[in-house]
């Protein structure tokens, strides 16, 4: 009996074998390119090298957020000084001061006229310090006393909501006299922009805010009073007379106001460090 004849120039098919007989013949490939999916082994060293990647990343992309806080809050100094400058201009050479101090209350933080303060706006909703400059030099920037990099959640547009009915606080302490005690004579010495004369260490007045980092025990908070620091601690950004804002090393607190052992003493504590910031460049 006669054998077929094969074509010359296609391939022999093997036929596969299934339990109900022969199906369609199934081509073999030899090509060298014939997985089409990654196997386990790959993909978990993809994953690891993702892993490792992110690793390295996440840490240097958390620190240029964080130099870009920073920075936008030099930004918010900055255009606080142009504000205080511009409002001296208006008034006689004479920066943003007082109201006169209500009667004296526990959870009044504005105890005496002229005292260092965080304060826009006293318990009465009347505006103190750098709040005195919110319906003009600030009218269209008022969220610049907020500082974009604070450790604790704070909300401007709340604390802005309070000017008018009741106490605010801004992010930075603003220094418009010389109060520094909880019972202290108004202080009036060193209004006029262009002569603040010297502080109690014989040294220039210089400084007019800064980040206000204040350490305080949990029990102060049935008075009102928290927590509130920022930058992690690391850096302090103050504002000078001449209108420069600039990053300070903190990182072991010299200008962190500490009143965890003694609050009654803060207001004297916020001046000490105004007074050593005046030092500074």
């Amino acid at each position: 009996m006669r054998r077929p004849t094969v074509k010359a120039g296609r391939p022999r098919l093997s036929p596969s074998l299934t339990p109900f007989g022969y199906n369609t013949p199934v081509r073999r490939s030899t090509g060298p390119f014939t997985r089409s999916a990654f196997t386990l082994v790959e993909l978990l060293v993809v994953i690891g090298i993702i892993a490792v990647l992110l690793a390295i990343l996440l840490p240097a992309l958390s620190r240029a957020r964080s130099a870009s806080r920073r920075a936008n809050c030099l930004s918010n100094l900055h255009q606080i000084g142009l504000a205080i400058h511009d409002y001296a201009n208006a008034n006689n050479g004479c920066i943003p001061y007082g109201p006169d101090a209500p009667p004296f209350t526990a959870t009044n933080f504005y105890p005496t006229t002229g005292s260092v303060t965080s304060l826009i706006s006293l318990e009465s909703g009347g505006p103190v310090g750098l709040g005195l400059m919110l319906d003009a030099q600030l009218a269209n920037c008022k969220r610049v006393l907020f500082c974009p990099d604070a450790d604790q959640e704070v909300n401007a547009d709340q604390e802005l909501a309070k000017v008018g009915t009741k106490q605010a606080q801004a992010d930075y302490y603003y220094r418009h006299a010389s109060g520094g005690q909880l019972y202290w004579p108004p202080g009036t010495d060193h209004l006029k922009l262009a002569n603040l004369g010297l502080n109690s260490n014989d040294v220039l007045i210089r400084a007019l805010a800064f980040d206000a980092n204040y350490l305080a025990d949990g029990y102060v908070a049935v008075y009102g009073v928290w927590q509130r620091t920022y930058h992690h601690r690391q850096t302090v950004n103050v504002l000078y007379s001449d209108g420069h804002a600039v990053a300070i090393d903190n990182h072991k607190d010299p200008y962190t106001v500490d009143a965890r052992s003694d609050p009654r003493n803060s207001f004297a504590k916020i001046l000490e460090v105004f007074e050593a910031l005046d030092k500074m460049p």
